[in-house]
């Protein structure tokens, strides 16, 4: 596996490396071994989640678990695209509030590892998209929060404008204070 790190503190583009043959492709697609040898980060899945989007332009996020239940996940499109977004809410960080975007798709098999202390959020940019997620920490109701997608604060630039598709509970997320 390949491991870019971002500009974000924590965050991974994480890549396959497929071994193919005439049958297709084989390749590892998580290994906390690895993924501790080559960046320092100890990730303990808890929990694998599956995400399913109907319609192109629908939105989830942007997702966070409050202290002490905040989350690590990896990130991976198994069918369709996405535009799959980090944004750091550490206060202490040098790259506070800053968020980057990138596309996950079934093409190119590319994962990103959300760190802790991080929001997570992602646009479809087909119909009938799948993701899945690895994480690790529990799902912890009371802990659930968000930054609404649209904070004019944070101004991230999700690439489809019209018929976009998201839930009320992701729209009624505050704007982001300092």
């Amino acid at each position: 596996m390949k491991f870019t790190k971002l500009e974000i503190e924590g965050a991974y583009l994480i890549e396959i490396e497929p071994h193919n043959d005439n049958r297709g492709f084989f390749a590892r697609g998580f290994c906390a071994k690895e993924l501790k040898e080559k960046t320092g980060i100890d990730f303990k899945v808890c929990q694998a989640n599956v995400s399913f989007n109907a319609k192109k332009g629908t939105i989830r996020g942007m997702h966070y678990q409050i202290h002490p239940y905040e989350e690590q996940k990896i990130v991976s499109c198994v069918k369709g695209a996405i535009f799959d977004v980090v944004l750091d809410l550490r206060k202490n960080s040098p790259t506070y509030l800053k968020w980057l975007g990138y596309e996950l798709s079934e093409d190119n098999y590319k994962m990103l590892l959300i760190p802790r202390g991080c929001a997570h959020g992602f646009q479809s940019l087909r119909d009938d998209t799948v993701l899945n997620y690895k994480v690790d920490q529990y799902f912890t109701p009371n802990a659930d929060s968000g930054v609404r997608y649209d904070d004019p604060l944070v101004n991230i630039d999700f690439p489809i404008k019209e018929n976009i598709v998201i839930s009320d509970k992701d729209k009624s997320h505050k704007d982001w204070v300092y």
